[in-house]
């Protein structure tokens, strides 16, 4: 695929997380690019409109005979837009296809995994980028394309197997999961799609060790493992967690290769690190190089964001799965190990919740305090046959449900972490309270 100058590259759903981010590094690299979505204000458009790329409504007179269509996942064929761009025969290409093609001009390592990919993309972009020319595409909106990158860090959902569009140099497994239940049918359903992702790496698989269904994996590229324990390629050892992040050795066939530190917080960012050091030994980076580097990574958006309003400590997170949650609220207590953590959490998706009803209510009981907000339906599927307090019998540790128009019952905490959770539209009620709290309680910090 040979991208041209004199086209327009119009992206219907612009604003979805890797639409946006892909937009940006077609903008970034030169190319006329333009795009369509929903009026409502989506986070990921902040960037588009800071580089002055025109986001119009959906509608048909949106689409000229001088464009090449890129179409989101979530839009069938029958959308107005793809509709009229198929009549006038127009070329229009998924998403997940064009990605799959504009990855072949790099050395691309593909981030996936049923949790973790965004986080971990991010960390891989920051490090490489900071020593070498490095395009790459994170599940969070953000995109960046580098002239004359060497390599491409991008992240890979395994949704749909539209990962499966991707034959990518490396690969980093996070780990294997159950997710996305109005398409997976079970646990070896999910595996049999990321068997066949590992069958299209190139040069490399990291994969983390304790994961059962990643050690089951039998490819032609070469696997190495990366974890906390002795089986495993590249170990991290001499582990110390504190209130200003973490910091370990890494050991890679016996010797140390190097000693690292992170600003975040939680094992499961400990892990995330390795497996980008790992790519890094893999590609023959100075190790000194990259503890340097990650020693400046910011985070991305929406994990783990955080703000102090009055005596407040409000943390938005992304996460809307039972592991993502409770990883999330560790890092809570490594950051803040006197205060209190007190859950708000909205599930994201019908199918998801009565999927893993009894997960969820496991994983918030390690919060010290829980509450919910009514279930966050989808484009797909916007009613189920569960209802948000089938959640909330579950769960020993509260459970009760909060509305926009109530969300008092929050102010009974002082100098406590409000954590709230969720993949839909949780950041209104984020918002909601810190109005709220701003109102009632002078700002003390």
């Amino acid at each position: 695929m040979e991208l041209q100058q004199n086209k327009i590259y119009h992206f219907v759903g612009i604003k979805g997380t890797g639409m946006s981010a892909l937009a940006l590094i077609l903008h970034q690299k030169g190319y006329k690019v333009q795009g369509s979505d929903i009026a409502k204000y989506i986070f990921t458009q902040r960037e588009l409109e800071l580089a002055n790329i025109t986001i119009e409504p959906f509608q048909e007179v949106n689409i000229q005979e001088d464009m090449v269509v890129i179409a989101g996942n979530a839009f069938p064929d029958s959308h107005v837009e793809i509709k009229a761009a198929l009549k006038k025969g127009l070329p229009v290409i998924r998403y997940h296809k064009f990605l799959g093609e504009f990855i072949k001009h790099f050395t691309s390592i593909a981030v996936t995994g049923s949790h973790g990919k965004t986080t971990t993309t991010g960390l891989l972009s920051h490090v490489f980028s900071g020593i070498e020319p490095t395009s790459y595409l994170i599940g969070d909106g953000t995109g960046h394309g580098e002239p004359n990158a060497n390599f491409f860090c991008f992240e890979a959902c395994e949704y749909r197997r539209h990962f499966l569009a991707y034959s990518p140099d490396y690969a980093i497994m996070t780990n294997i999961d159950f997710d996305h239940p109005d398409y997976y049918h079970g646990i070896e359903d999910v595996f049999d799609a990321f068997q066949s992702f590992a069958n299209q790496v190139k040069k490399g698989i990291i994969a983390f060790g304790d994961d059962k269904n990643l050690r089951r994996l039998k490819t032609k590229a070469p696997i190495y493992y990366y974890g906390l324990n002795d089986t495993d390629d590249f170990q991290a050892v001499n582990i110390k967690r504190t209130t200003e992040g973490s910091s370990f050795d890494v050991l890679h066939k016996g010797s140390n290769i190097g000693s690292f530190k992170v600003p975040t917080y939680g094992v499961h960012n400990i892990l995330n690190a390795l497996s980008v050091i790992a790519i890094s030994h893999l590609e023959g980076f100075d190790m000194t190089l990259v503890a340097q580097e990650m020693l400046t990574f910011g985070g991305v958006k929406r994990r783990f964001s955080e703000k102090c309003v009055s005596d407040m400590i409000i943390v938005d997170d992304y996460a809307h799965h039972p592991a993502e949650i409770k990883v999330t609220i560790d890092a809570a207590r490594q950051k803040y190990p006197d205060k209190e953590i007190i859950a708000v959490f909205q599930p994201h998706t019908f199918t998801r919740t009565i999927a893993l009803l009894d997960e969820f209510a496991e994983s918030l009981d390690h919060a010290d305090y829980v509450y919910l907000c009514d279930i966050f339906g989808s484009a797909r599927e916007e009613v189920g046959s569960v209802k948000i307090e089938d959640l909330g019998v579950k769960i020993s540790k509260g459970g009760d449900l909060i509305t926009l128009e109530n969300m008092s019952p929050l102010l009974d905490y002082q100098d406590a972490v409000v954590i709230f959770m969720g993949a839909g539209d949780v950041q209104k009620f984020e918002v909601a309270y810190e109005s709220l709290l701003g109102s009632t309680r002078p700002n003390t910090m």
